[in-house]
């Protein structure tokens, strides 16, 4: 166990550094899927299974390292049912329900493969391994009980939003229209905003290097294309709301 601190500590540092320049990287080159995918980024493959093979992996490899650790205390077994929960959603329900038909390049697929394998496993080795023992007492400690109210609130609103974004398509292939309603009022992008703060709660209610870091690369990804979405609706929609800001009410 020693000798697995100065490893992790090494990995987990790589990978937050990967972030930061991810963070500046993002705004200059919006990442090629959806509204943004373009000519260039090599071969193709329809969004469904690009979703598919891009999200699954947050689910089976998080539940094939989860479950080489048991037995385990509750706490850790409950960090694996909010992860795989939200893991369920966004691999498997999300890209059935999806009705874009834009094309992801498979170099996407492939670096968002790498990114959850990257993930899950840094959060696995973390919970499971150096800190394997959360008391039950932990369930009533407020770092758990925000974190948690964070998670679901972030996780609910993420779910509703796409919600609204796919209403806007009656059909498959069909545009964007103007999305409104609950907190598009306010944002262009209520669901990056959501993602945010779902896996800040997920770092809080974990209180775990590995989460921080999770929730650090979620901003350093989302943030950089929440306000290249939010210059993509003005410059389409001519009557687009002017107090909507791009992700932060009132603020950015």
């Amino acid at each position: 166990m020693t000798h697995a601190y100065p490893l992790f500590t090494s990995l987990l540092l790589i990978w937050a550094i990967a972030g930061v320049a991810a963070s500046f990287v993002l705004p200059r080159i919006p990442a090629p899927y959806g509204r943004f995918v373009r000519p260039g980024w090599g071969p193709q493959i329809q969004p469904r299974l690009a979703w598919f093979l891009m999200e699954s992996p947050g689910l089976w490899i998080f539940a094939v390292l989860f479950l080489s650790s048991l037995p385990c205390p509750p706490v850790p077994v409950l960090f694996a049912v909010l992860w795989m929960g939200h893991y369920l959603y966004r691999g498997f329900l999300y890209p059935a329900l999806i009705r874009s038909t834009r094309a992801v390049p498979i170099a996407v697929v492939v670096m968002a493969f790498g990114f959850h394998l990257a993930t899950a496993g840094l959060q696995t080795w973390e919970i499971y391994r150096l800190k394997p023992d959360r008391p039950v007492a932990w369930l009533w400690d407020p770092r758990f009980l925000i974190g948690l109210a964070l998670f679901a609130w972030g996780f609910a609103g993420a779910v509703r939003a796409d919600a609204t974004l796919r209403a806007l398509r009656p059909t498959r292939g069909a545009q964007y229209g103007l999305p409104r309603g609950g907190l598009f009022e306010r944002v262009s992008c209520p669901h990056y905003f959501s993602e945010i703060v779902e896996w800040t709660g997920w770092a809080i209610l974990t209180w775990t290097w590995a989460g921080l870091v999770f929730a650090l690369w979620t901003a350093a990804n989302l943030v950089p294309r929440a306000l290249a979405v939010h210059r993509s609706y003005r410059a389409q929609f001519p009557d687009y709301p002017a107090n909507r800001k791009a992700l932060l009410p009132y603020i950015l």
